[in-house]
């Protein structure tokens, strides 16, 4: 059966899964690619940032820099990328027992992105009319690393 399907295990690259940054962005609607509730996502992850937080947790992750979401209309450089991530092994099974589909990862990476030390660090930068609300958030999520 196997050879019908190209024989391509899970632990090729073609096979990894693909996160873009809008399936995360809680800037964008369904429509435009959002794959998580909105109250989930994060505001314009970037594929370092996704790379990032899925590395650190184990997984093997791909970063192709120049790959484009096809409904991404916005062709800045912050909005490229994709990250490839292996999401099960050669024998079907998932790499890491936690994640055990594209879903989960999604959530995860949403999840742990705001948390990352060059969100927490670059806070104050261009868009500060926005954090002026949420002031009480800035404590939080000092995670290791």
């Amino acid at each position: 059966a196997a050879a019908a399907a190209g024989a391509a295990s899970p632990a090729d690259k073609e096979r990894f899964i693909c996160i873009y940054p809008a399936y995360l962005n809680n800037k964008k609607t369904i429509a435009e690619g959002r794959r998580i509730p909105i109250d989930k996502a994060v505001e314009n992850p970037t594929s370092t940032e996704i790379q990032d937080v899925c590395a650190a947790v184990g997984f093997n992750v791909l970063l192709e820099k120049n790959k484009m979401y096809p409904r991404e209309w916005n062709r800045d450089v912050q909005y490229r990328g994709r990250v490839r991530i292996q999401l099960k092994q050669d024998d079907g099974n998932p790499c890491l027992p936690q994640f055990p589909t594209r879903k989960s990862v999604m959530l995860y990476a949403a999840e742990t992105i705001p948390k990352l030390k060059t969100r927490t660090q670059k806070m104050g930068g261009s868009d500060q009319s926005l954090q002026q609300g949420e002031g009480g958030k800035k404590g939080k999520g000092k995670k290791k690393k």
